[in-house]
């Protein structure tokens, strides 16, 4: 059995048509310009760490407060407005010792990202960021750390701002 080929109704166009301006067209290049925007949680937490402070989201509901700062709370769903001032030290939570870098260099002296559970969010809450100043073999989970800040000056909004964290006393309750 053949199949039969519906007409479709119209004028075919052919090659030929277009290359002999017998239609007319138009090419146009299109321009994929695009800007990326924080959001007004992260976007408030990089202005934070132009000024030197690090700012958790507070939730008025079930009440904790994390870091960076979300808009909407990921436990109760209650939407987070509300911005904090948290302090520059905290505690190692996990980290790892990288003697590759991120883009794939040999390294002798490690690199040390860590978690910094931050003082003043809820337990369990905190950044990623660079250990430093301290002996590959020191690090422990449960390491006091103090942020170590660039200069006010350099300091662009971005999580960068902050060099890398370092050991510091314990504090004596």
């Amino acid at each position: 059995m053949t199949a039969k080929i519906k007409a479709f109704p119209g004028t075919p166009l052919s090659e030929d048509d277009f290359s002999k301006g017998k239609v007319l067209h138009n090419f146009d290049t299109l321009r994929g310009d695009y800007a990326w925007d924080t959001g007004i949680g992260i976007g408030s937490y990089l202005a934070g760490l132009k000024k030197g402070i690090i700012l958790g989201a507070h939730c008025k509901v079930c009440r904790k407060t994390v870091v960076p700062p979300r808009v909407v709370c990921e436990w109760c769903f209650t939407p987070m407005d509300t911005y904090v001032p948290l302090q520059d030290t905290g505690v190692v939570n996990t980290f790892s010792l990288c003697y590759v870098t991120w883009d794939m260099q040999r390294v002798k002296q490690p690199e040390i990202p860590a978690v910094i559970e931050i003082d003043g969010a809820s337990p369990g809450h905190g950044i990623m960021h660079l250990l430093g100043e301290v002996d590959p073999q020191q690090v422990r989970i449960g390491m006091r750390v103090q942020a170590v800040w660039k200069p006010a000056g350099e300091r662009l909004g971005a999580v960068t701002d902050i060099r890398y964290f370092k050991p510091i006393e314990e504090r004596v309750k």
